[in-house]
Formats: C-alpha cells, structure tokens, sequence
C-alpha cells in the first residue's frame, strides 16, 4: 500500500494513485454543475467535469471560473444518485506556468474543502478535507483526496469571510477548477477496487472494506435487516420515522408530492426547463418529458455543453459555426461561421460569385463564369482569359494578337503587344521606345526628340522641321521644307528640290535668282543663274534672267547686252 500523508483527520486523506485506485469509475464525467457565479458565459461549471483540461490557462476554455472579487467561492457537481465514493481529483488552473510559491493562483487555492452531502447544502454533508496547513510553496496540483462516504453531491468550498488570513492567502476567492474527477463505484451495493463484491443486503457499505456504514433507504436494525414503515427514513437502531424518502411528505409520509414539487418532504421544484415546464418524477426530479431546448440531464437543470443544441442537448452544432459553438436553444452561430458559410446556422454555402469570411470577399474571374470556392476562392476550373493567379483576381493581358496570358504566373507566352514589355507585358514602354516589346526607337526627328506614342510610334508634338508622317521618317517632297513641309522652296538650278529641312538649293539658283534658298531676285546690273553674271555699263533695262538689255543701250553700244561697240550708226537694233 502506498504512504498515506494524514492533514486534518480521519476523514480524509491526500491519496498517491496506483493502479488499483485507477479501477474506480469517474463518475462525475459529464455530470450537471453548478458554480456560485460564473466569469463569462465560456467558463461555465461544466468545463470542470467535461474531461478535458490540455490547457490549465483559466482563459483556454477548459477551466470552470467563478467572478473575481467574491468572499465565498462555491462549486458542486451532481452524481445523479447517492454513490459509494472512493475519491475526488482536482486539477486546478496553473495558468500553463510552473506551480511553485511564484505562481499567483496558488493563493486562492489555499484554505479550499471538499464535501460529500446527499443533498446541494455542505452542511448536511460530510467534510472529506479542508485546507488548514497548505502554503504557497507546499499546496499540491493536481490534488487526490480519499473520502470513502456515499453521498449524490460532491462540494468545493473556499471562503475569505473572517480576515486576518494566514500568510500568502488572497483576499478574496474564486472557483478556477479545469477538472474535479470523482472516483468510485457506479452502482450501490457494491464494494472492492472493482466494484464487484456485494455489500451486505439494504447496506451501504465500506468501498474498501464492506463494512456496513448505513442502511439503505428503507431499512434499520442490526444488518440493516428490518423494513421501516412505508415511505419512510427510519432510525436505524429503533425503526422510528426520522423524515420521508424523497417524493413523499406529511406526519406519517402518506402524502406524495403535488405536481412541480420533488424530494425530500417535497421541498424541491421541478425545473422549469422540463419539456413539461415543472412537469418531473416525485422522488427523483427527473424531467418526465425530457428537457427543453437548450437543457440537458435528467433534471434539465445543465445547459448544454459548448457544441450541442435543442430538447436534451442531442444535436450538434453546425461544424460551420465558428469555434462549433452555436445557441443551446435554436442552434444559431454565436460568433458567426467559419469562412465559406452563411446564415444563423452556417449550414449554407456562400454563393452570389462570394466566399471567404462572412462571405465578404468576391470571387476572381474564373473560367466561364463558373463560382469560385465558397471556402478558400480558388477558381476549380483556372482563370477567365485576361485574369491570372491563385484566386484569378489579378488581371493580364498586351499579349502577342491578342492571345491569353498564363493563368498562374500571368506571363505572356510569346511576347506582348505594342506598347509594353515585361515577363507580363504590364510594363508600359520608356521614353523613346515603341511597339511590340518595345522593340522599336522612336524618331530623332519628332518635334521633342524621341517623344512617341508608345504604340503607334507617332511623334508627340509632330515632326521637326523637314520632316512629315506620322512617325517623322520622311523628309517633305514636292518641292517644300520647314515645320510641316508647309514652305516652298525657291528657285533652284535646274528645278532640283532645296533642302528638306532649311530650303537651301543645293547646287545654285536658276537665272534670274540668287541667295541661299535661292528666292530673292537679281539686284539691278546682275542676271543668271545665282546672279553670277554682271550687266554692261551700257545696258539700259538689263534683264535679270538672260542680261538682255530691254531699254536698249547707251550710244555707241550694240549687241542684246550692249557689250560689242558700234561701227556705223546708232545703237539700235537691227
């Protein structure tokens, strides 16, 4: 047998678990609690005998947490019947940090008892331990506590009502139990690690021992052998009526309880959470017709645990439901769905082309239009053309004749189109360069030097002086030069054309004309080509093209240009 540390009295013991404990059944698992007062709607009394406690954090959602601030801290879980008890494990909280004197809740753990009572009143009870010696150094966790008594209700009790407290205790106390397991036999009459030796007949007995401790309801005398009267709580030596068995009341318990009352001398109310409100068996308080919405066990007295909803608790919230938990009653959502779903109860797909959270986001441009993934929005068939990427939200396009972009990275697969460049062909062209690819250089000749449309090539501005077309690549023709093309060129030799961008005459002028565009007219005494020939000082009238003297010459002159002397006569023509 393992060592057996003493505290207080022969009451109780703080027990070192070995295999043959393990045997007992926990049989507070799943069972109704209740607690004094209750921190938030997500630390309940039943987190405490809902076998899970992974996470010892009071605000991981595994631990049954009263109100801070309180004098008094009460916790209770209802075995659903008197049983023959063995032991009470307690894990309280440790916020996940080491338990040492350093952890701040040990001190409201300090000065806490534990009772076995047959009704919900610890008075009425046996005490199976109570704190007196514990420190913040010394005080266990998780703790075992033997308490080899028979009773329906197992008691957490912890006050801070008679200041001065001893050394390291808190001010005021709270309930932070992740997990109270009670240890023993499942049916009575029964005793032995594995709960299978009978008990002497209508004896309650010794759970390791089988020694008689009580009769039974019902009986007295030695071996607990005598009826007692009829629905009737006997002194267990003389048979004389002590009180009535539950479901009956009056001087001689010939009275059952009316309708809504329950019990010992009927003094409980059927709970108004009874399918039938207040509608339950006399002597037990089980609700008849079952619970009603929102309600479980057999007294409808428990809400339902996180994750179940309705009459006795036996759906399952929408695994759509954020966190799986949903409205005792009505199976709503309480904190909205999981992405992809919609409505009270989350048990719609998103649809109208969304998905994501609350059905908030927009699908991308899939393929044909179909909808995307009412969870994640993937588009299950690829992009639309002129869309690309996970979600098909980015968009492409400027590729080579008009041709679809890869819909995962966007790339184009053979190039882009005029105007940009890039992997994506979403890259519009630098300044100075045009077309596919931006392969192509802008003119020299646009009228601010290489400033071109990017797609076309065409000059922004027009063409220097010059130069015409739409991309400035063609000098002027038919005989013109300047900005626009719009001037006309003089008379040069021959006819030839002047220089496209300043009118210049390449090679001289024609007769008549002179000058570097060749468009001013002989001054008076020069004719030909540039001007280049000087009339005779004889000539009157000289014409600026061909030095044809028009007025005749002076006497003593004769020719067309008066340049060859007279020998006879006037100076006339002849």
């Amino acid at each position: 047998m393992p060592c057996v540390v003493v505290l207080c009295s022969c009451l109780f013991t703080v027990l070192h678990i070995t295999s043959d404990v393990l045997a007992y059944e926990n049989l507070a698992l799943h069972q109704p609690a209740w607690q004094s007062s209750t921190y938030t709607s997500y630390t309940g009394a039943d987190l405490a005998v809902d076998g899970q406690y992974t996470d010892l954090d009071w605000r991981g959602g595994q631990c049954a947490v009263s109100d801070y601030g309180e004098q008094t801290a009460k916790w209770r879980v209802d075995l659903g019947a008197v049983k023959s008890i063995h032991h009470v494990f307690i894990q309280y909280a440790t916020g996940n940090t080491v338990w040492d004197k350093n952890n701040y809740l040990t001190r409201y753990f300090l000065g806490f008892s534990v009772y076995i009572s047959k009704t919900t009143k610890k008075e009425d009870g046996v005490l199976c331990f109570r704190d007196t010696n514990y420190t913040r150094a010394t005080i266990p966790n998780p703790v075992n506590i033997t308490c080899p008594y028979h009773g329906r209700y197992v008691i957490y009790y912890n006050n801070r009502t008679h200041p001065p407290y001893p050394e390291g205790y808190s001010d005021d106390t709270d309930i932070d139990l992740c997990e109270v397991e009670v240890y023993g036999c499942p049916k009575l009459g029964f005793y032995g690690e594995s709960c299978s030796i009978p008990c002497p007949q209508n004896c309650l007995c010794h759970i390791n021992e089988g020694t008689c401790l009580e009769c039974l309801p019902g009986y007295y005398g030695h071996n607990c052998s005598l009826p007692c009267h009829q629905n009737c709580y006997c002194d267990i030596t003389e048979g004389t009526c002590l009180d009535c068995l539950p479901g009956y009341r009056g001087l001689t318990c010939n009275e059952t309880c009316p309708e809504g009352l329950y019990g010992p001398k009927c003094e409980s109310k059927c709970s108004v959470n009874c399918a039938v409100s207040e509608r339950c068996d006399a002597k037990t308080g089980e609700c008849i017709d079952g619970c009603q919405a929102g309600w479980r066990f057999t007294t409808c007295y428990s809400k339902c645990l996180s994750g179940y909803y309705g009459p006795n608790c036996k759906y399952t919230c929408s695994e759509n439901c954020r966190y799986q938990d949903c409205d005792g009653k009505t199976g709503e959502c309480l904190t909205g769905c999981q992405p992809g779903w919609r409505n009270t109860t989350c048990e719609e797909k998103c649809g109208d082309n969304t998905y994501g959270r609350q059905c908030q986001q927009t699908c991308g441009n899939c393929s044909n239009g179909e909808p995307c993934h009412h969870v994640n929005g993937r588009c299950p068939s690829g992009c639309d053309a002129g869309a690309y990427g996970v979600m098909c939200k980015d968009s492409c396009g400027n590729c080579s004749n008009g041709e679809p972009c890869n819909d995962v990275d966007g790339t184009c697969p053979h190039g882009c189109d005029a105007g940009v460049y890039g992997k994506k062909c979403d890259i519009e062209c630098q300044m100075g360069l045009y077309g596919p690819n931006c392969q192509n250089n802008c003119s020299n000749n646009c009228a601010v030097s290489k400033q071109c449309d990017v797609i076309t090539g065409e000059c922004i501005g027009g063409c220097q002086a010059g130069w015409q077309g739409s991309t400035c690549d063609a000098d002027c023709v038919d005989k013109t030069y300047g900005a626009e093309c719009k001037q006309a060129c003089g008379n040069c030799r021959n006819g030839e054309p002047c220089h496209h961008v300043n009118g210049s005459c390449l090679f001289g002028c024609d007769a008549g004309v002179y000058g570097d565009k060749c468009d001013t007219e002989c001054p008076t005494g020069r004719y030909g080509r540039s001007c280049s020939e000087t009339c005779g000082d004889q000539c009157q009238g000289c014409n600026r093209f061909s030095g044809v003297c028009e007025l005749g010459c002076l006497p003593g002159w004769t020719g067309q240009r008066c340049d060859e002397p007279c020998t006879f006569g006037n100076n006339k023509f002849h």
